[in-house]
């Protein structure tokens, strides 16, 4: 089940950002700057890989306490005994995706529009990751950028919680977060930094 203040600081990973470090190690020194969910996203993995990965990855974040979402694939979370599956518009229905998961299940969903997070909503998701906020070149997949006024925009629109994802830095953060989101989803601003502790640490001091 979903505690909202878990999504402050949101870390989607990439392991083509790490120049080689072990992704459990970046992960870990995540968390330690202030990570407080983590999104494995795994595109180009073979689904045993992805699966031992996951494993890999959720022994590191369930000793934290911090939930592990696994990116497009129900599968994976559901055989990995990952906390949740965030999915994109193109993957499985939210509301089929709560059929089979159950309702303690996390579900999150990529919606850039009021309108597509209204429906999201309604299919039973827990919360909304809507973007590009800001340009961003960590996602090949983004869409047309929002802006702050997008993002508040969907925020306005829906009861469940709202993270902005897209081209988010520590100078930018806390104007996503005053415009109504719940928190800050990040990937190259941590991952691709030297020091990854530190540049969690800065995001998580400018994104409460």
């Amino acid at each position: 089940m979903l505690n909202p203040g878990s999504l402050s600081l949101y870390l989607c990973t990439d392991r083509k950002l790490l120049f080689g470090r072990p992704l459990p190690e970046a992960v870990e020194a995540a968390i330690a700057g202030g990570v407080t969910m983590v999104q494995l996203r795994e595109k180009d993995a073979p689904a045993r890989e992805f699966f031992d990965i996951a494993r890999e990855v959720l022994a590191l974040t369930r000793s934290r306490g911090v939930p592990l979402i696994i990116n497009d694939r129900l599968d994976i979370a559901l055989a990995a005994g990952a906390d949740g599956v965030h999915l994109g518009q193109s993957d499985l229905p939210c509301f089929e995706a709560r059929r089979i998961a159950g309702k303690d299940f996390i579900i999150g969903i990529s919606a850039h529009t009021p309108e597509g997070a209204l429906s999201a909503q309604r299919a039973g998701a827990d919360y909304i990751g809507s973007g590009a906020v800001f340009p961003t070149g960590s996602k090949a997949d983004v869409g047309a950028v929002i802006g702050i006024e997008g993002i508040r925009a969907v925020a306005d629109a829906v009861k469940i919680p709202v993270v902005g994802i897209g081209g988010i830095n520590p100078g930018n953060a806390a104007s996503v977060i005053a415009a109504g989101a719940a928190g800050v989803a990040v990937i190259s601003a941590i991952l691709s930094q030297p020091d990854i502790r530190a540049a969690a640490l800065a995001l998580k001091s400018c994104a409460g």
